[in-house]
């Protein structure tokens, strides 16, 4: 298998040119490309456009969209094989394809994986392979034409009708950057014989801590070929094998002592090596392998007691979990630019903040290997939409049949993954169904045809495909004739009443709570940095026109993000006039909401029987530009305050609090698989420092649940801050959390002394009055905790993973942002 991905070039197509008019453009209009990638890549790199996320330059490169580009590529053949394939990974999206003249294939789905015999046609020498793609919007817009217009949210109504991203068409978090070309690898394969759709399914019996792993695999080319399966452990060492004809390639391992795969915070992430071996005697002709875990996992809906509905929720290996985590969208627009190493990164930031699941969204693509292998290691389950988004797609003959083999093709390549938790037919669509009346409680069920795609072809794909893995028809959905995918009792749910809909106050998290929140969001701001290497200098203020159009959130009256904005912020805090102090105010909204939200959602994990929520998705983890948007990580990798705050609520033992009339509301979460004997220290404030209430509370917390209790608390007519500590048999702190009276524009936090010292490579903070939302932050700062309330009498200390700098900056509500030097004292 060769690499075919150094030496390419690209060029403007003139409309209509075939491979001989291409291959006879002049050099000079030939640019250096490279595979994977894109026709606004090259062209970047060139130097020819400018880079589309600077400013409103997204504007000035939408006529890269609009032509036609001719990629080629001369390479050299040596001595010919048996067989000779070209594969084709993806191509985004319409495009043909010719090699020596001769035409390949023709490709209209960027998902479908193209392998093409040219044996013919290849020669040994110099060999030219040619692609051209046409315009996707302008192609996807052909095909309008002739199957009609259909209603979406979010871009060009001919995305419907185009087997592509949905969000290069533009998205309420992206822009209008609609790419084509060779957006993954381009392969020559010369071989006698190989490996195909190598593939096992296990049966795990927890209790005896045994495994069986049923194997098969398809040997193509060759004669007389046996089949050498091989499982490998975790350290590399053969624990089973079995030796077969390769035209019958299928057969039974059996492990004594399975190693169990659990999601983060559970248990470790052990993963087995399947190898399959061609063998012509003792030779090894051709080979492939899967990396998979053991482990049973299943979907449970089941009475919730005193509840109407069921539940909805996740058990691994036996064990009930809640699946807190957050939504992934690509995390680039230039798809080429997503490296391994990247992925790690984006998917280890999620694992750090305490997630176990992620949702790859479906308006984005079935992600690299090296996503899922992220997700594999590190524990992070996948729930997996198939790739259709906020809108009425077609269910025609050739339509169907090129969403089949795109899904056999997502399912086959993705379904050894252990992270797989779950297939999800689509995003939204049955939502945008029943807003125009094609969906719901008396609605004919043939009023929706794409019916036909998520309740017919994609669970029959799943099931001959990948049985073990759970299907699920749409996010959100409620199954049931006529159901409402609202509906909070039954299925997953989207409670987008907070920011959307009614907007209503973050506070009221609780109020829209659902068996499953699979979204739910707030935004904010990316940092000041990132805002201020992609707005130019006269336009850094909030408000200005490109801040403005660096925030796609909108509505059938337009552009409304800003408007949304201002509301959280005016009903509650108070902001300064500069873009920094904007940055923080919403970044401030932004994890306030998320702490509300997930410590109310987690506290109704309750005892076995009564899970009411059994997970909560934020909306979302990562972006694709550098964008005011709900991520909790922006553009440039730097997580907000919200990724902390997120952090927190998810930890394997977290506590909240929760300021109420004349008493305090308590909450202890244990997600771990063994209960816990807590103190819980409860103090109260006043704003200027005093101390109102001091108590410690004995709480027994069984494992895998949420335990509620309330305190009394004098009456008070001033504000205050609520301190809740959950301390171990030591006193060793091990969760915080704190409630203030709100709103907070209402008072002033201002006059507090702030102390920070380095203390080798740590932080000691203090105060002598209550501070809110203290937000450190240098180039290159990695502390363990960040985004901290602060109370006075008690310091806290702060590690860094790296060494400190000589300084940072620290900002705080109401306080003014200082630089602070750690050669000594601060305040």
């Amino acid at each position: 298998m060769i690499d075919l991905h150094e030496g390419w070039q690209l060029a403007e197509a003139p409309l209509g040119a075939d491979a001989r008019a291409l291959t006879a453009l002049p050099a000079e209009a030939w640019l250096p490309a490279v595979v994977p990638g894109t026709a606004h890549g090259a062209l970047l790199a060139a130097g020819r456009i400018p880079d589309p996320f600077y400013g409103m330059n997204e504007a000035a490169v939408r006529w890269v969209a609009e032509r036609r580009w001719a990629w080629r590529l001369a390479f050299e053949v040596g001595e010919l094989s048996d067989h000779e394939d070209l594969a084709f990974e993806g191509l985004d999206t319409y495009c043909t394809v010719w090699l020596n003249g001769e035409r390949l294939l023709e490709s209209d789905n960027m998902f479908v994986p193209r392998r093409v015999d040219v044996r013919r046609c290849l020669q040994p020498g110099r060999n030219e392979l040619l692609l051209c793609f046409e315009p996707p919007l302008a192609s996807a817009r052909e095909v309008e034409a002739v199957h009609g217009k259909r209603q979406l949210w979010n871009g060009d109504s001919a995305r419907l009708h185009a087997r592509k991203a949905q969000y290069h068409f533009g998205w309420d978090w992206g822009p209008e950057l609609i790419v084509s070309g060779p957006w993954r690898a381009v392969r020559r394969h010369s071989w006698s014989a190989r490996v195909d759709d190598l593939h096992c399914r296990s049966e795990v019996d927890v209790a005896a801590g045994r495994a069986t792993l049923h194997v098969t695999a398809r040997a193509i080319g060759g004669t007389g070929l046996r089949c050498a399966f091989e499982l490998l452990d975790a350290d590399g060492h053969s624990v089973a094998s079995q030796l077969v004809p390769a035209d019958a390639a299928r057969a039974t391992l059996n492990i004594s002592e399975a190693q169990l795969w659990w999601p983060r915070g559970l248990g470790g992430q052990p993963l087995y090596t399947l190898v399959a071996r061609l063998m012509d005697g003792e030779r090894i002709v051709a080979q492939d392998s899967r990396r998979t875990g053991l482990r049973t996992l299943r979907l449970v809906q089941a009475p919730i007691e005193g509840e109407a509905g069921s539940s909805f929720h996740f058990e691994v290996n036996g064990q009930a979990f809640f699946a807190g985590g957050a939504n992934w969208i690509p995390d680039d627009n230039l798809l080429e630019r997503i490296t391994p190493a990247r992925y790690r990164e984006r998917v280890a930031q999620a694992a750090d903040a305490n997630m176990n699941m992620l949702r790859v969204w479906g308006g984005g693509i079935y992600e690299h290997e090296a996503f899922y292998e992220a997700c594999d290691e590190l524990g992070l389950l996948v729930w997996q939409d198939f790739m259709f988004a906020c809108g009425l797609y077609p269910a025609n003959e050739d339509y169907l049949a090129s969403v089949r083999a795109e899904a056999e093709a997502a399912v086959t390549r993705l379904r050894h993954h252990a992270c797989l938790a779950l297939w999800c037919g689509n995003n939204e669509d049955y939502m945008l169904a029943e807003s125009v009346g094609l969906a719901g409680p008396g609605v004919p069920a043939d009023r929706f045809e794409a019916r036909a795609i998520y309740e017919g072809l994609l669970p029959a794909v799943c099931e001959a495909l990948d049985p073990d893995t759970t299907y699920w028809p749409g996010s959100p959905f409620t199954p049931g004739d006529g159901a409402r995918s609202s509906d909070a009792t039954v299925g997953d749910r989207h409670s987008w009443e907070v920011w959307h809909q009614q907007m209503l106050p973050y506070q009221r998290y609780g109020d829209v709570q659902a068996r499953f929140v699979s979204e739910f969001g707030m935004q904010s701001h990316p940092s000041l940095a990132l805002l201020e290497s992609v707005l130019p200098e006269a336009e850094r203020f909030p408000g200005s026109r490109t801040l403005q159009w660096h925030n796609k959130a909108g509505s059938a009256a337009g552009p409304d993000g800003h408007r949304r904005l201002a509301v959280y912020l005016a009903d509650n805090v108070r902001v300064g006039p500069t873009l920094a102090a904007h940055v923080y105010a919403t970044q401030f909204v932004q994890a306030e909401a998320m702490r509300v939200a997930y410590q109310d959602f987690r506290r109704r994990w309750q005892r076995p029987g009564a899970r009411a929520v059994g997970g909560a998705l934020v909306w979302q983890l990562n972006d694709c530009w550098p964008v005011t948007s709900w991520a909790l990580i922006d553009a440039s990798g730097s997580a907000k305050p919200a990724w902390h705050a997120v952090r927190r609520a998810l930890a394997p033992l977290a506590v909240a609090v929760r300021l109420e009339d004349g008493q305090v509301r308590l909450a202890v979460t244990n997600g771990r698989a063994e209960a816990c004997e807590l103190t819980l220290q409860l103090r109260v404030f006043t704003m200027d420092g005093r101390q109102l209430v001091s108590e410690r509370i004995l709480q027994a917390v069984p494992a895998s649940t949420s335990v509620e209790t309330t305190q009394a608390v004098p009456r008070t007519d001033e504000p205050v801050v609520a301190e809740l500590c959950a301390l171990d048999a030591d006193g060793l702190e091990l969760a915080r959390d704190c409630a203030w009276t709100e709103p907070f524009r209402f008072y002033s936090l201002a006059g507090a002394r702030l102390v920070i010292e380095a203390e080798g490579q740590a932080l000691r903070l203090s105060c002598d009055r209550p501070v809110k939302g203290l937000w450190l932050q240098q180039a290159g700062l990695d502390l363990e905790d960040n985004f901290i309330d602060l109370v006075p009498g008690s310091e806290r200390r702060i590690v860094s993973r790296i060494a400190l700098p000589s300084e940072l900056e620290a900002l705080a509500l109401e306080l003014p942002s200082r630089r602070v030097s750690l050669r000594g004292k601060g305040g």
